[in-house]
């Protein structure tokens, strides 16, 4: 299966896949409310706000697996990062990341990157896949890496010299 062809559901309960972002490149990242972490979704919106012209989309794929970091139900995740973070960017529904009830994104991912001594598995909430605009995964941070941290990156791949 090609990345694209990926069936997600979008929060609002639709299906889809992750077609419409073809030529984009996208950050994947698996977030969650309750978490040390989630201050970075203000980081995430300014990435998508500073590039989304330019073609980046990032992509939030809340997971309850680590510490019930995010129990709510899709619709309350949704008010949550609206009011709190002022979130834009595509939100999905709430998935697996690890294990036997793992994500196909997830697992795709993980195949294509591995983490830290090449382990697959995701350690934490928010790490990050970032894809190219063919679709290639090219790289993957932990949830230390704040995403302003990834602009250089992300500007490469938004650069004429690496478009589509």
């Amino acid at each position: 299966m090609k990345l694209y062809d990926i069936p997600v559901t979008a929060i609002d309960g639709t299906p889809q896949t992750l077609g419409p972002y073809r030529g984009r490149v996208m950050l994947i990242v698996n977030v969650a409310g309750k978490c040390g972490f989630t201050s970075q979704y203000a980081g995430l919106e300014s990435l998508y706000q500073e590039y989304k012209d330019r073609g980046l989309v990032v992509l939030g794929f809340p997971c309850n697996q680590f510490m019930n970091q995010e129990p709510g139900s899709d619709a309350e995740i949704k008010q949550f990062c609206s009011l709190k973070y002022n979130v834009t960017f595509p939100m999905f529904a709430k998935i697996d990341v690890n294990g036997r009830n793992a994500h196909i994104l997830y697992q795709y991912l993980k195949a294509e990157r591995r983490g830290m001594l090449w382990t697959k598995s995701i350690k934490w909430n928010f790490t990050k896949f970032l894809v190219d605009r063919l679709g290639n995964v090219v790289a993957r941070y932990s949830a230390f890496t704040k995403p302003e941290k990834l602009k250089r990156h992300i500007e490469a791949l938004l650069s004429p010299s690496s478009a589509v």
